[in-house]
């Protein structure tokens, strides 16, 4: 089996080169449209006392010829013991035997295939001509969102708003090291933007309805368990809705409390990313068209990058290989 700590991911898939990861993601929202992946929904694990949850998130592609198991942990006390507040391993098995073939660092992939996701998105659903992108909370996830969107997109200016000023201030800094530039605005400019990405863990909407301008696009990416959204749910009723996957949507999406309001419901959904990329649905059809992405995070994003991970690693003869039977 071959162990890849997560330096050595990032060596093979650096910020700088996040372009590879989008077409890798979007690979597998094409498979994913087309039906030709297994992925069952992601099983949650809470630790009710511990204020945190395990999530496992199994998928196999026989084109690849290869299953991946990513085991992640959501604890978000983590930081006051100088530990990340998500960390995930990735487990690749050979479809022909069963055999796991290859250990690695989930974490860094999560992030990066979470970004791509979001930018495979806004390709298919923003306006052609869309130059501005608003994002709404400054933490890692931003980082990987602006750059994925930016290798995408040709932007002319990029807002970020936070509660938090020294978080705008330290993604600042990350991303001029690969020669993108931010600035920092209030909350309602952010949010008026051509594309706007949400990526806090708010459990009480931030966007208001009327912020939202005829011919945006916008990626709901924070919400990722049950009770958190970050929208102010009356958008939807304006808006054609997109998701990644409708089960795991609606049980801890974006969508996930309009749904369980009664809401929103399985008709209002448009289609899945996947259906879109595929061309078997449309994108975006006009430039008044307002459209949401809510983004749970597939199993198949993490396939498919974790195998392009492994592959190059042979190449370069990188990690370290050990017996496990």
């Amino acid at each position: 089996m071959l162990i890849l700590n997560q330096e050595e991911v990032k060596q093979i898939i650096p910020l700088s080169q996040i372009d590879k990861v989008v077409k890798c993601v979007e690979s597998a929202f094409l498979k994913h449209g087309k039906g030709e992946v297994d992925m069952p929904p992601k099983t949650y694990l809470f630790f009710k006392k511990d204020k945190g949850d395990l999530r496992i998130m199994p998928s196999f592609s026989e084109e690849l010829g290869m299953a991946g198991t990513k085991i992640v942990n959501v604890h978000p006390d983590n930081p006051k013991n100088n530990l990340p507040t998500v960390g995930a391993v990735i487990v690749l098995n050979d479809a022909k035997t069963g055999i796991p073939i290859a250990f690695m660092d989930g974490t860094y992939i999560t992030g990066v295939r979470t970004g791509a996701a979001g930018a495979v998105a806004s390709k298919y659903l923003a306006k052609k001509d869309a130059k501005t992108l608003g994002v709404i909370g400054a933490g890692q996830q931003a980082i990987f969102q602006i750059a994925a969107t930016a290798c995408t997109i040709k932007l002319q200016d990029i807002l970020v708003y936070d509660v938090n000023e020294k978080s705008i201030e330290l993604l600042s800094v990350e991303l001029e090291k690969i020669g993108i530039k931010i600035r920092k605005a209030g909350l309602e400019e952010v949010s008026k933007q051509d594309i706007l990405t949400t990526t806090t863990p708010s459990r009480d909407p931030i966007v208001k309805n009327e912020w939202v301008m005829p011919g945006m696009h916008i990626n709901a990416v924070g919400a990722d368990a049950e009770g958190k959204e970050e929208l102010d749910p009356t958008i939807y009723k304006r808006a054609k809705i997109v998701v990644d996957d409708w089960i795991q949507a609606s049980h801890s999406g974006e969508i996930n409390v309009p749904v369980a309001k009664g809401m929103i419901t399985k008709s209002d959904i448009y289609g899945s990313l996947g259906e879109i990329v595929a061309g078997i649905k449309i994108g975006r059809e006009n430039n008044e068209e307002i459209t949401v992405f809510d983004s749970t995070g597939l199993g198949i994003q993490d396939l498919f990058t974790a195998v392009m991970v492994y592959e190059e690693a042979l190449k370069r003869g990188a990690g370290k290989n050990i017996e496990i039977f």
